[in-house]
């Protein structure tokens, strides 16, 4: 929760947004979050955020400013920087890309012209981020662009991602995927890459978190350049952190991150990321992303013995996939929905080897994960309870078509039941339980 002298200087100051504030912080403790791209930042993150530093402005970097007064501010910026090193094994970090997207983009302006690069990467529908050369991003818009996919089995198959490496021979190759429920082999990647004569970026930013506490192989010493965003399983505030393994290739995204793509870096985030790394290098982190990838497995074995379709049979990391079609006949999106209906959050979601019906906004699954719920300190025995949850509401949908006005429920009492039983677990947890 927020401090409540905050809050309180909030309430007197601007009613308004203060009501907004707490049904926030209502709707965050008395629902079940699963969208895997969220989490509980730490009271001391948000601490951070609310400090003296979102004051100061500062373009460029520690040592070469165009302001005065920046004692305190390269100080900060230079212990993140350390810190971003030592958790992670990489010898350069810029810790001022302001979320994911800006992060792969510098990566890209700092080594493509437009309109020349080539790229590979995942497909969106198959677990990709709009910034892998989507056709709606200027990523897809201004550079060359070949996707990779998963196979039959829904996994990477990476003799046929090296045959299409070099046949294209991309400038860039990249790895690390917001839908992708397995580990992945950075080290295969990085031998793909230099093959081909690529530089090899991992965009690790969902399972950043995973590979600090030691839950997931690390990129180091594979990949070239790693870009990650810190809100998701790394559990700080929303931005970026951009690494390299050599000085040239740091240079160069410095150059690009600014005066390239930003200005002024957002130095109260910079203090925020400083903490959430230093809670990541904790050994209380390391069992928290050990305790989230145990919680995802279990889910999902939960859910594929209630006759759930769990895409690739299961996880290796934070994130479940389930194609609702596959199993129930019904469209991810009205599963989404009735989800939020009873207090369960997640997201309806493309999966690969779908329906050819499948668009991402009216897609075949949806995508969960577990890094809020064991932020909040559930369990194994939780996730057999949750389950069950899940599965009690899906099948209380009605499948085919639903007039306009109809309620999609079967049984409308069942889900007021279902609703009630998810605000008793969630409520049972501390927002912030580590």
């Amino acid at each position: 929760m927020l401090d409540q002298t905050i809050l309180s200087i909030l309430k007197e100051q601007d009613q308004q947004l203060f009501d907004l504030v707490l049904r926030e912080e209502t709707r965050q403790h008395e629902q079940i979050r699963l969208i895997p791209s969220e989490n509980y930042a730490s009271p001391a993150v948000k601490a951070a955020l609310a400090t003296s530093f979102t004051n100061k402005y500062g373009e460029g970097y520690p040592g070469r400013r165009y302001y005065q007064g920046q004692v305190n501010t390269d100080a900060l910026e230079l212990m993140v920087i350390e810190r971003a090193k030592a958790l992670f094994g990489y010898p350069h970090a810029n810790v001022q890309a302001l979320s994911g997207a800006p992060a792969n983009l510098g990566v890209y302006t700092a080594f493509l012209k437009p309109f020349e690069g080539k790229i590979m990467a995942m497909r969106l529908d198959h677990g990709g981020h709009l910034t892998h050369g989507s056709p709606v991003s200027v990523t897809g818009q201004w550079f060359e662009i070949l996707s990779y996919g998963c196979n039959e089995n829904d996994v990477l198959d990476y003799e046929e991602i090296r045959r299409q490496a070099l046949e294209f021979k991309p400038d860039v190759l990249v790895c690390g995927y917001t839908a992708y429920p397995r580990l992945i082999d950075f080290e295969k990647f990085g031998e793909i890459a230099r093959e081909v004569g690529a530089i090899s970026l991992a965009d690790v930013s969902h399972i950043a978190g995973l590979i600090a506490g030691g839950a997931h192989p690390s990129p180091w010493p594979h990949m070239d350049v790693v870009t990650f965003t810190t809100h998701k399983t790394l559990r700080g505030p929303r931005a970026a952190i951009i690494l390299a393994k050599d000085a040239d290739m740091m240079d160069r995204i410095d150059k690009a991150v600014f005066p390239g793509l930003q200005g002024g870096p957002h130095f109260n985030t910079i203090a925020a990321i400083g903490v959430a790394l230093g809670e990541a290098a904790s050994p209380a982190f390391k069992d928290y992303s050990h305790q989230v990838v145990a919680n995802a497995k279990k889910l999902g074995e939960e859910l594929k013995v209630r006759g759930h379709h769990v895409v690739s049979g299961g996880t290796e990391n934070h994130l479940l996939l389930l194609d609702v079609r596959k199993s129930h006949k019904l469209p991810g999106k009205r599963v989404a929905v009735a989800l939020e209906e009873v207090g369960i959050v997640l997201n309806f979601n493309t999966v690969p080897n779908a329906s050819d019906r499948q668009k991402p906004l009216f897609p075949d699954g949806i995508r969960l994960g577990t890094p809020s719920i064991t932020t909040r300190g559930m369990k194994e025995t939780d996730m057999v309870r949750l389950a069950s949850l899940i599965d009690r509401t899906i099948n209380n949908l009605k499948t085919g078509k639903i007039s306009e006005g109809e309620s999609a429920w079967k049984d409308d009492d069942e889900a007021v039941t279902i609703a009630a039983a998810v605000r008793e677990l969630a409520t049972s947890f501390p927002t912030f339980a580590w």
